[in-house]
């Protein structure tokens, strides 16, 4: 059964996972709320995880950005495209020969998990479709050989994003576009995909903890891979109007795929009732 929409929670709950961009901060800004809300989350002793379909960064990388926008986080706590991405191949094709369309991070975490990377369509298994700034027509040339020509290689994407949003509304394309190029020209469906809403990436984040799903809230600003991955595992929802999706986007929705919280910033996810204890502005900021 569908929760019951509201603004905002009027309880906190067992575990807190982020996304990132759009969400705790957008490009290079902290959003306003997020460093106080995980503060608060973190001083009363609830967990907090941080997710992103953004295989250009490792975990590391993140952990230095968070903390340079007053977020000082453990890597533990930190999971993205470049750690599913490897950990489902290492489960599911270990002695695969790769070709990633992707950028460093995604090819060295490959190459550190000891998978043998190539650019000969003769011995591809599995193409990797990514966020690859660099893609060009010789990438999908050699995509389209070792699938379609030699008929041996598989497709697999990092994350079913169309674009990445950048301040000021502007964005570009991602690694969707990649794969819709691949499976255009070759006639091959992808086989797996990475990132959300996949539940891949939901099961590497809560790795270790003893929570209930349905007591965990999932806050993101999209409807597609946020709020989606929320719904399909019976986690509650938290959707934040600082990034993709707008309230409009929310009111067409049918009422069972709308997200449990409506926010205008993230850190009306605590409720009133600790604001008020907090000694918090609940008409302001």
């Amino acid at each position: 059964m569908p929760h019951r929409q509201t603004t905002r929670p009027t309880q906190l709950h067992a575990a807190y996972v982020f996304d990132m961009d759009g969400t705790i901060y957008l490009g290079d800004e902290i959003l306003p709320g997020a460093v106080r809300l995980v503060e608060e989350l973190r001083r009363r002793d609830i967990p907090v995880r941080f997710l992103s379909n953004n295989p250009t960064k490792d975990p590391a990388q993140y952990v230095e950005k968070l903390a340079g926008l007053g977020l000082p986080t453990e890597i533990a706590d930190i999971s993205n495209t470049v750690v599913t991405t490897t950990r489902w191949l290492l489960a599911n094709h270990p002695d695969a020969v790769l070709f990633p369309i992707a950028e460093e991070p995604l090819c060295r975490a490959l190459r550190e998990a000891g998978f043998r990377l190539s650019e000969d369509p003769a011995e591809i298994d599995v193409v990797v479709a990514s966020y690859d700034r660099s893609f060009d027509y010789r990438k999908l040339q050699i995509a389209f050989d070792a699938i379609w020509f030699h008929q041996r290689a598989i497709l697999v994407q990092t994350n079913p994003d169309r674009f990445c949003p950048f301040p000021g509304g502007r964005g570009e394309p991602d690694c969707a576009a990649i794969t819709a190029a691949i499976e255009a020209c070759t006639g091959t469906t992808c086989q797996a995909s990475l990132g959300k809403p996949s539940s891949i990436m939901l099961t590497e984040a809560l790795s270790g903890l003893d929570v209930d799903l349905a007591d965990c809230v999932m806050v993101g600003d999209r409807l597609q891979t946020d709020i989606q991955m929320a719904l399909d595992t019976g986690m509650r929802s938290a959707l934040v109007l600082t990034g993709e999706a707008t309230a409009d986007d929310v009111r067409q929705l049918p009422a069972d795929e709308r997200p449990d919280y409506v926010l205008d910033r993230i850190d009306r996810l605590l409720p009133e009732s600790v604001w008020k204890q907090l000694g918090w502005d609940v008409t302001g900021d």
